[in-house]
């Protein structure tokens, strides 16, 4: 189960349960139409980005839940093709094209769902999300990560919880499923002292603090105001999240993870800034 609203310490996770999930998207208070925004921050994917987008859309929301996608990718600067690929799609989709073939002709991406946002320099995943939530319409916000290290299959069991009544955000956590775990050391002990430290500081208990997978109902966007550019996104969010005393649960979630070869980005220096971000957000207000 997920905390009450009184309570400011919360259980770790929560269960999805299918039938549920039926009952849920045939309950009369969802019987009007839902919309969900995916947000999505991209910088130097273009090896992964169109399997990435064909995935996400692969992922049928409409017939278990009721729900409409809206995908919002928001380009920060890529200089490796990313970019150049994404106007191509944008150009295709301002003719009328409502599907355009992709990973040479192999497969098709629905692009009428699809906004795609520039901008004008790399300025961080934070400073993107940012961009995307301004843009977002949806009730429910979903942030995907433009690799392939999380399956945007999982988006069911993270939905199920906020749509029950149960959790207005839901974490998914790398460390509570079965997952291919392909983890540095140093990273996996980075992330469990920058856990420690986060759920020290917000009196929460959360598994895994800097995970993408975070979905939460827009409203909450309304209530703090989001300042980090880079990848102290994730501890400034949480901490936030803490201190507003919405209800937060996790559900577990696949990972693969890859290797900086693969176009790993994160290092010890974004390490050192979400530590700061975490005495920063928590701290000082």
């Amino acid at each position: 189960m997920c905390s009450s609203d009184d309570s400011f310490t919360l259980p770790p996770t929560c269960h999805y349960n299918p039938c549920l999930a039926m009952m849920v998207a045939s309950a009369p208070h969802l019987s009007h139409k839902i919309e969900i925004s995916i947000i999505i921050p991209v910088y130097n994917e273009r090896q992964f980005i169109e399997e990435v987008l064909c995935r996400v859309q692969a992922v049928n929301l409409k017939n278990e839940f009721q729900i409409e996608k809206e995908l919002i990718v928001v380009d920060d600067g890529s200089v490796d093709g990313t970019r150049e690929w994404l106007v191509a799609m944008q150009e295709q989709q301002a003719t009328g094209i409502s599907e355009a073939e992709v990973q040479g002709g192999k497969a098709k991406l629905r692009l009428d769902n699809i906004r795609f946002l520039f901008q004008r320099q790399n300025r961080g995943k934070g400073a993107a999300l940012r961009l995307g939530f301004a843009e977002a319409s949806g009730s429910i916000v979903l942030i995907q990560d433009a690799d392939l290290e999380l399956d945007p299959q999982d988006y069911p069991k993270q939905l199920e919880p906020i749509l029950a009544g149960r959790a207005d955000v839901v974490y998914g956590s790398r460390f509570l499923g079965e997952s291919d775990q392909t983890y540095y050391s140093a990273h996996l002990l980075g992330n469990r002292f920058l856990k420690a430290l986060s759920n020290l500081l917000t009196n929460m208990k959360i598994s895994d603090m800097e995970t993408c997978y975070k979905v939460f109902r827009r409203e909450i966007l309304t209530g703090i105001r989001l300042q980090s550019d880079r990848f102290g996104f994730e501890p400034e969010f949480t901490a936030k999240i803490a201190r507003g005393k919405w209800r937060v649960c996790e559900v577990p979630i696949s990972y693969t993870g890859r290797t900086y070869k693969e176009g790993k980005k994160i290092n010890w220096r974004d390490g050192l800034e979400t530590i700061w971000c975490i005495l920063r957000f928590n701290l000082f207000r």
